[in-house]
């Protein structure tokens, strides 16, 4: 293969630049402009709520909902360590204390586990949570890589505990329920709160930009409020909150505008390409392409190998270079995030499938402009390679 294949690069085939420039003709080019208000009503309408507020990324989203959510400095809030870590520094932001959950074979939050540390580890005096007598008031739940954690099992230890949901649905647009209570219902919409991201690696993108929504539209309204730095007054600039400066500009709104009228074409895109993949890697004993949740129909965001480690002992750095050299980009699923420096010494429970994983997932190209032969190409690259690195281990 002559050309490079990436990790997941952004697919410009519609309105982008049609949008973006009439935009700037415009001269609207900030966070005042018809394209954001246009934004926000495709994401409604797509997600089926009544109130989307779009923001710079989707660790501002994320850090609006905590906001939002009460989150005060000593707070508990649960959340997964297996994930970027962008899920997680909002919390430090309001410098509360992050407990880490474990996974399952999802990669999302283990509601067994969020259940027993709630029974087994923490005092419920029937209205407040309490942790080495700390208030948990949250839980942020990530969909990673578009598959979908278990909400019906989270929500309920979420109601029966008093604390809010936030869910980061930054790699989930488009995923959604497709049996059980939530039929029907996307990521990102069921919690109190779901954030989006449109990152320039994500399904759909802005370049760099965000989302948030709310289970009450009044709620999302404040949102916005607060992104805009919570200005009250426009002639004389009066405030009385702390705001940010988060609101999503204009021109990113006008690339995500267009994005949005692709995203279904992408997500099917998604699905064929993992399909093939699922096809080429049937059967290989040294790896093997991980499910989507059963009962959804996943925006399939990103694809995970699977190294069978009791074949291969090689590095994921020694893989990732090797294959690189090769014109395949690949990646390591992420370091655990209480063991980043920031975070050592945080509170963990029961982390086992968490540390499992870290070490046997490998990210393969994505892109929706992938083709057939690309993906071929990458398939019998990674497969050359293993069987290289498992010969090199007898």
């Amino acid at each position: 293969m002559e050309h490079f294949i990436p990790l997941s690069v952004p697919n410009f085939e519609g309105n982008e630049k049609k949008y973006v420039d009439d935009a700037m003709d415009s001269t609207f080019v900030s966070t005042v402009g018809s394209y954001t208000t246009k934004m926000e009503e495709s994401l409604e309408k797509f997600l089926n709520v009544p109130n989307v507020a779009v923001c710079q990324s989707g660790t501002a989203a994320l850090h609006l909902s905590l906001v939002e959510a009460g989150i005060k400095p000593g707070d508990v809030v649960l959340v997964p360590p297996l994930t970027f870590i962008a899920a997680v520094n909002p919390v430090k932001y309001q410098f509360a204390k992050p407990v880490f959950i474990d996974c399952d074979d999802s990669f999302c939050m283990d509601p067994i586990k969020l259940k027993s540390f709630c029974e087994t580890q923490c005092v419920f005096d029937g209205k407040t949570l309490k942790f080495k007598d700390k208030i948990v008031k949250a839980i942020v739940v990530v969909h990673v890589f578009g598959n979908m954690a278990d909400m019906e099992s989270i929500m309920d230890t979420a109601d029966k505990y008093r604390l809010k949901v936030i869910e980061d649905a930054t790699e989930a647009l488009g995923t959604r329920y497709t049996e059980g209570k939530y039929n029907g219902r996307y990521a990102g919409t069921m919690g109190d709160f779901g954030a989006f991201s449109f990152n320039g690696n994500k399904i759909i993108t802005t370049g760099g930009g965000g989302a948030v929504t709310a289970n009450n539209p009044k709620t999302v309204d404040h949102l916005r409020y607060l992104s805009t730095q919570a200005k009250d007054d426009p002639h004389y600039y009066i405030h009385h909150e702390i705001g940010y400066n988060y609101r999503m500009t204009n021109l990113q709104a006008a690339l995500g505008v267009a994005q949005m009228e692709e995203l279904p074409d992408f997500i099917e895109r998604k699905h064929r390409n993992y399909d093939i993949y699922a096809e080429q890697f049937r059967d290989f004993e040294f790896a093997s392409l991980r499910p989507f949740r059963k009962g959804t129909y996943s925006n399939e965001w990103f694809y995970s190998l699977e190294i069978n480690r009791d074949k291969i002992n090689a590095t994921m750095r020694e893989i990732i270079t090797s294959l690189q050299d090769q014109n395949v980009g690949t990646r390591a699923i992420w370091g655990l995030i209480n063991e980043q420096i920031p975070y050592q010494g945080e509170e963990t429970y029961q982390l086992e499938k968490a540390p499992y994983y870290a070490n046997r997932i490998l990210n393969i190209p994505t892109s929706t402009n992938l083709t057939k032969d690309d993906i071929v190409y990458v398939v019998e690259t990674i497969k050359k390679l293993l069987k290289e690195l498992a010969g090199n281990k007898e």
